[in-house]
């Protein structure tokens, strides 16, 4: 297993795992499959602050990447978009459901934690579907703990669900 920076090349692979989380209900309020071109953008206002790393197994040919497999990808983007919570980060986390449950999580949110010195980042935020248990206790297990609470925030599928903020202080 590795944990590298993620190229553009991998963007069609970040999307069918964030697209499998859809389904479930538990990661994301999307409800629909997103397009790779619409988040084209998304993928490159994530610079060298704000990464995206991908997880993988298998060896990267330099001439093909036909042996590496993307089982999961986390990334960092700017809290709120205001200038003064520029040393706060959020957190996203998409595992492939075939990879999920077997610690790939807790590798790549250890290795944004650790990095986040080398970015400046002293906080870091995880916004969490309260029904989501296995990402609660992911990071409740990384020291995270609950900042706030938001009842009742998002309808899926016709039922209101409420959305735990998780934080950690660097």
């Amino acid at each position: 297993m590795q944990i590298r920076v993620a190229v553009e090349a991998d963007l069609s692979a970040i999307i069918q795992i964030y697209n499998a989380a859809i389904p479930s209900r538990l990661a994301t309020a999307d409800l629909e499959p997103i397009s790779v071109e619409s988040r084209r953008t998304w993928f490159r206002s994530h610079e060298d602050r704000y990464p995206v790393w991908v997880i993988t197994i298998g060896d990267r040919n330099i001439q093909s990447d036909q042996n590496e497999k993307i089982i999961g990808w986390l990334s960092l983007q700017m809290f709120y978009g205001r200038p003064a919570y520029h040393k706060t980060a959020e957190v996203s986390i998409y595992i492939d459901p075939m990879f999920q449950g077997k610690g790939i999580g807790k590798k790549l949110l250890s290795h944004a934690i650790a990095q986040c010195p080398k970015l400046n980042i002293t906080k870091l935020v995880g916004f969490v579907f309260a029904h989501n248990a296995a990402s609660r206790r992911l990071f409740e297990r990384l020291s995270f703990t609950e900042w706030g609470f938001l009842p009742e925030i998002a309808e899926l599928d016709g039922i209101a669900q409420s959305l735990v903020i998780f934080g950690k202080i660097i």
